[in-house]
């Protein structure tokens, strides 16, 4: 008897993208319509992202609504509407393996992706887009890095970078950091003694990702003086290059292998050392986590990767569930408004900073609001004119949620989501708030400079 794959914990199966069958279009195409028939006569997923009104649209305007009437050509408008956040397939569908069903949405989108990346349909712009460590390397570089964040806030550039790269005039854009975290914090921490915990290695090597080092280097400040006050011993990895997120949203799982290849065996040492590998991104941790041990699943190196790989807050969490994490917290926070990203909720971590909120509400004054729903930014989704409107139509709810009871801060893990969420507010006449990383409420709730 067939039984719903969800009463039973979702299985994932890795990626067979090295085989020719994977970029077969006429395969894919067959394959997407079988999805896309349970999916019609399902609609559960409707509210999670573009992607299912799309396609429930395409079939609905059919002569008798069924999706043999949908050509297949425009199957592929499904596929331009996925950011690949895992949500459907981690929180909703319930048809995912072990149902013999086998329905996977995110991994048929992703193949569908990589073949039209395979045929040349990628456009310039949106690769470099996803080429963080190209455009990042301005960050740092005194003066030039001004101009450029002058320059981008300009009706001129901005209508240029529409035209050029199909981002829209007036998507909120990342400014680049004045010193890169990596230039401008400590390689090595304070701290010697190393106390392993149950749970939590004694030791962090933090993965600085594109976005911190870059972008917002205080993220990875605040992380470090958090490490530092509770006496735990860190480095910086010596060398790092992008997650390779950007790329696996494209579809260039050549790209995504040549990140792989980059950073697998830097931190393949340190997880064998015994550090706690730390990543301030959930993007980049859950490519760790997830989506490189799916794609080369038989790399005894991604696997030890990925067992060390934490998010920040799991890890705090960790070393707390072990009596080792200090909650000596002196400043209180107020109103919090905290979104989770989507790419947090599918790591299967539980609420983890979530519970570091509530710990700190023990101690000091903190009244907690939890929104736990998508922004609509997603990678670089939500920047692009084709689909900036509608990351703004899915991002509405968590923009009035997160501006209930006019909070103090608002805060996601999400660095982009933080802003993307901030400029939805504001457009939205909802009450200002100050934005503020996870992290930097909890070096703030400690009380450190």
């Amino acid at each position: 008897m067939a039984t719903e794959g969800n009463l039973q914990a979702p299985t994932r199966h890795p990626v067979a993208w090295k085989t020719p069958e994977f970029y077969d279009q006429a395969a894919c195409e067959t394959e997407m319509e079988r999805i896309f028939d349970i999916c019609h006569g399902c609609r559960r997923c409707v509210s999670l992202c573009q992607s299912f009104p799309t396609l429930f649209d395409l079939v609905d305007a059919t002569v008798d609504g069924e999706v043999h009437g949908v050509a297949k050509k425009d199957f592929w408008s499904v596929v331009d509407q996925c950011y690949l956040c895992d949500l459907c397939y981690m929180t909703k569908c319930p048809y995912v393996p072990p149902h013999p069903w086998n329905l996977d949405f995110p991994h048929t989108m992703l193949r569908a992706k990589a073949i039209k990346f395979k045929n040349g349909e990628v456009g310039a712009g949106e690769k470099l887009l996803a080429s963080t460590d190209t455009h990042g390397q301005f960050a740092g570089i005194p003066i030039v890095v001004q101009v450029v964040n002058a320059l981008n806030k300009t009706k001129p550039v901005r209508k240029l970078l529409d035209s050029a790269l199909g981002v829209h005039p007036d998507a909120w854009l990342p400014e680049l950091a004045t010193s890169r975290f990596r230039w401008s914090e400590k390689k090595v921490g304070r701290a010697t003694q190393v106390t392993n915990g149950a749970r939590s290695p004694g030791k962090v090597a933090i993965f600085s990702t594109c976005y911190v080092n870059y972008n917002e280097p205080g993220i990875g400040h605040d992380l470090v003086k958090t490490l530092e006050h509770n006496e735990i011993p860190y480095v910086i990895v010596e060398k790092e290059s992008c997650c390779g997120m950007p790329k696996l949203e494209l579809g260039d799982l050549d790209g995504v292998a040549k990140q792989k290849e980059a950073n697998i065996p830097v931190l393949a040492k340190y997880a064998k050392d015994g550090y706690a590998i730390l990543s301030a991104i959930p993007s980049c941790t859950l490519m760790f986590k997830q989506e490189l041990p799916l794609l080369f699943p038989d790399d005894a190196d991604v696997a030890a990767v990925q067992k060390a790989m934490f998010d920040p807050f799991e890890y705090l969490m960790a070393r707390h569930k072990d009596g080792l994490l200090k909650t000596d917290f002196k400043q209180a926070l107020g109103k919090v408004s905290y979104h989770i990203p989507c790419h947090g909720r599918v790591q299967k971590i539980g609420k983890k900073t979530e519970e570091v909120f509530k710990l700190i509400g023990q101690t000091v004054a903190l009244q907690l609001n939890t929104v736990e729903r998508c922004s609509g930014h997603a990678g670089t989704y939500g920047v692009k004119t084709l689909f900036h409107e509608n990351a703004m139509k899915i991002g509405k709810p968590v923009f009035k949620a997160m501006g209930k009871d006019e909070p103090d801060y608002i805060s996601s893990d999400c660095a982009l989501a933080g802003h993307h969420i901030a400029q939805g507010m504001q457009l939205n006449a909802l009450p200002a708030a100050k934005l503020a990383h996870p992290l930097s409420l909890v070096r703030i709730a400690y009380g450190l400079e």
